[in-house]
Order: structure tokens, then C-alpha cells, then sequence
């Protein structure tokens, strides 16, 4: 067989994996890291109030987190995969975050001056940041060893998507435990912890995701 013959066999029908398929491929993760992020928080820091569960402060997390989950599963599953357009997830990304972002403003700008810094720093602004990324590593792990079966051309931005996704995973888990009621802590601190733990996956992306 001709050499331009063996190319053209081997390429047909070639292109990337179906969105689903790479979709599917993450579910059993993610849902092992989030009993597993639910686990430890209880664990350490005991479920909220019950009161929590009748407001909307418990609901906004859990909201903002499964969103952004959504959206960074959609942006994770499209750099797994070689040639794929990630517009429309990232653009998804964004407004997940844009979103909360918005609202913590609004929230704000209407409690009085005095007390605004109160607000937003809530009392465990030093805590929930760095939770969140500890919650999520079980999440991070399994992603990066399922994106490792993939083929993703740009390890520490699919890394980094990864990171995000996980950090969402453990953000979900760390609400249930968070008795924090400010939406504009909500918007800073968890968005904070989920950003750092998109980091932490860039740089082992581009370690451990490399051909």
C-alpha cells in the first residue's frame, strides 16, 4: 500500500471526540469528588445551620457553584480534545462568574459604608480560600488523569479549565459547611479559592498533561 494511501485510511472519519462522549467520560469523577469534598468538610467543619437551608445565602453557593461546574465541564471537555472551538464555554465561564460577581456589587452597594469591608470579609475570609482548594484536590487528581487519556494540545490551559472545574466540585462541598449569608463574600472568597485552584491545575497541567 502507498504511503499517501495509508494517510488518507487512517484519516477518515478522523476528528475529535464527541462532546458527550468526553463528557460522560468525567461524570464518575465528579461525582466521587464531590461526595468526597461533602465528606471532609463535614467532617472538619460540621453542616450549616438549619436555618441556612430555608435562605438564600446556602442556595446562592450551591447555585453558583454547580453553574460553574456546567460551564467548566463544557470549557474542560473541549481542550481535552485537539481542534476544538472553546468560544462558547468560555464565554459560558464568564458569565457564570460575571454574573455573581454583579450581584455581589449590587448587594453591596446597599449596606451602609461603615459596614461594607464587615461585608465582604465576612469572618472566615482567610479559611475559605484555601479550603476550597484543598476539598477539590480529589477532584483535580481524577481530571488530570482522565484528561491525560485525551489529547489535549494545550496542557496548561486544559489544566487550568480543570482546576476551575474541581474547584467548583469543592466549593459545592465547602457550602455545605460555609455559614457565611453575604452574597458579596460569596462572589469574592469562593470565586478566590476556585481561581487558585485552577492555578494549581495549570501548573500540574503542564506537567502531567504533556504527550
Amino acid at each position: 500500500m502507498k504511503t499517501d494511501d495509508l494517510i488518507a485510511m487512517l484519516a477518515t472519519g478522523a476528528g475529535p471526540a464527541a462532546p458527550a462522549a468526553a463528557g460522560r467520560a468525567f461524570a464518575p469523577v465528579l461525582l466521587a469528588g464531590l461526595a468526597a469534598s461533602i465528606a471532609v468538610s463535614l467532617a472538619v467543619r460540621g453542616l450549616v445551620p438549619a436555618q441556612m437551608w430555608g435562605g438564600a445565602a446556602l442556595w446562592t453557593k450551591l447555585v453558583y457553584a454547580a453553574a460553574l461546574a456546567f460551564a467548566c465541564a463544557w470549557l474542560t471537555a473541549k481542550l481535552g480534545r485537539p481542534a476544538a472551538r472553546r468560544g462558547r464555554p468560555l464565554l459560558a465561564v464568564g458569565l457564570v462568574v460575571a454574573t455573581m460577581v454583579l450581584a455581589g456589587l449590587v448587594a453591596t452597594a446597599g449596606i451602609d459604608p461603615s459596614q461594607r469591608l464587615r461585608f465582604v470579609m465576612g469572618s472566615t475570609a482567610l479559611v475559605c480560600p484555601w479550603a476550597i482548594p484543598v476539598l477539590a484536590l480529589p477532584t483535580l487528581a481524577g481530571l488530570l488523569w482522565r484528561l491525560r487519556e485525551a489529547a489535549p494540545t494545550q496542557p496548561a490551559r486544559a489544566g487550568f479549565a480543570a482546576g476551575l472545574l474541581a474547584g467548583a466540585v469543592g466549593a459545592a462541598g465547602y457550602a455545605l459547611s460555609c455559614a457565611e449569608v453575604s452574597t458579596a463574600f460569596i462572589a469574592v472568597w469562593y470565586s478566590v479559592g476556585i481561581v487558585l485552584t485552577g492555578g494549581l491545575g495549570a501548573l500540574l497541567g503542564s506537567r502531567f498533561l504533556r504527550w
